[in-house]
């Protein structure tokens, strides 16, 4: 029943029992995949799979390791063993090895931030508003803008739960992901970062979504249920994204405000691409910055509307927020979906390196 204590402000167990459900499931998979031909597995299952069984320190210690123990992030039993025994990228070399506390310092400051920022916002958007006579007297485009300055400001206590956990892994130097190509080389600390905060604020359509929040979980979903359920020879299409958002919405739990997000992020994505599509077919046009405007405001829109559920969890009050502003985050998805049926612009030509990219 995390959902109740995150509703109101606080942290339970079942939290970290979320981060232990994924790293349990991959580290089993990740095993499994160690007994299959190579040939048969993809990159990512040839990067993380394991030769052997971990011992039982090796796995309550991968399980219960620093830092993401109650938020995440999420990380690979193979990237904690590397760790642990100083091979691949933590192996000594000439480079020396990197100090954290530079990037663990930028991590603490933008935590510091976003929690005064959260705290600042939250007495004006209480979510109790939603359900109050106050909110059904507004008009449609009050309405509105509290959703979105609902969802904005809910979401800057997510960023100060992931900066804060990102820190505890740099310092501890898992965190570390490689050096830069630059010279002379930098570390770079990107293994534990979770939230690319402008990214999500200034995102450009709804598919960039999924690589700028909760980054290291979009990454589990993608290898382990995405990616698995796309058949051989075959292209993943909306029943791929909607068993992937509905686990995702099931792992976080079985409350209807969190079925309904994610069964409504899969729409928002799905017409997200639609809008995509006509942009590539009129690229270097003035509709393709017309597109560009319509796909950055639609994600806008439907993003905030859609968290509403997210937040508020209860069925009741879901659909209440959604009726006062006539469903229209849902409806518009849905109409991008079927139009992008029956207007399907022409592929753009690719050359023959990407194509074999």
């Amino acid at each position: 029943m995390s959902g109740d204590a995150w509703k109101e402000g606080g942290i339970d167990a079942t939290g970290a029992l979320m981060v232990v459900t994924l790293k349990i499931i991959s580290c089993v998979i990740n095993y499994q995949d160690g007994l299959l031909k190579e040939e048969e597995l993809r990159e990512a299952q040839k990067k993380n799979r394991l030769l052997k069984m971990p011992s039982l320190l090796e796995y309550f210690g991968y399980c219960l390791c620093c830092g993401s123990h109650f938020a995440g992030p999420v990380y690979e039993m193979k990237d904690y063993l590397d760790w642990t025994e100083r091979n691949g990228i933590w192996e000594s070399s000439e480079k020396g090895h990197p100090s954290p506390l530079g990037a663990t310092l930028r991590a603490l400051l933008q935590a510091a931030f976003c929690m005064g920022l959260y705290l600042y916002l939250v007495p004006f958007y209480p979510l109790s508003r939603f359900s109050s006579p106050l909110y059904q007297e507004w008009g449609f485009f009050k309405r509105l803008s509290y959703q979105y300055m609902a969802g904005f400001t809910a979401r800057w206590k997510y960023y100060f739960i992931w900066s804060i956990s990102e820190s505890a892994v740099i310092i501890s130097g898992l965190g570390f992901s490689g050096w830069t190509d630059s010279s002379p080389p930098k570390p770079r600390w990107d293994r534990a970062k979770n939230v690319d905060i402008l990214g999500v604020e200034l995102a450009k359509s709804s598919v960039q979504l999924p690589l700028v929040w909760n980054i290291q979980v979009s990454t589990w979903l993608r290898h382990y249920v995405y990616e698995r359920l796309v058949q051989k020879g075959k292209k993943a299409g909306f029943f791929q994204l909607l068993a992937t958002q509905t686990i995702s919405a099931v792992w976080h739990g079985l409350y209807p405000g969190y079925i309904i997000f994610f069964v409504q992020s899969a729409l928002m994505i799905a017409g997200s691409r639609v809008i995509y599509r006509w942009q590539q077919a009129t690229k270097g046009t003035l509709f393709e910055k017309i597109l560009t405007l319509m796909n950055f405001a639609y994600t806008l829109l439907v993003l905030n509307y859609s968290a509403v559920g997210f937040m508020v969890l209860s069925l009741h009050e879901t659909l209440i927020s959604y009726g006062s502003v006539y469903y229209v985050g849902t409806i518009i998805p849905i109409v991008l979906i079927l139009l992008g049926k029956v207007i399907k612009p022409a592929r753009p030509a690719r050359s023959k390196a990407r194509k074999e990219e």
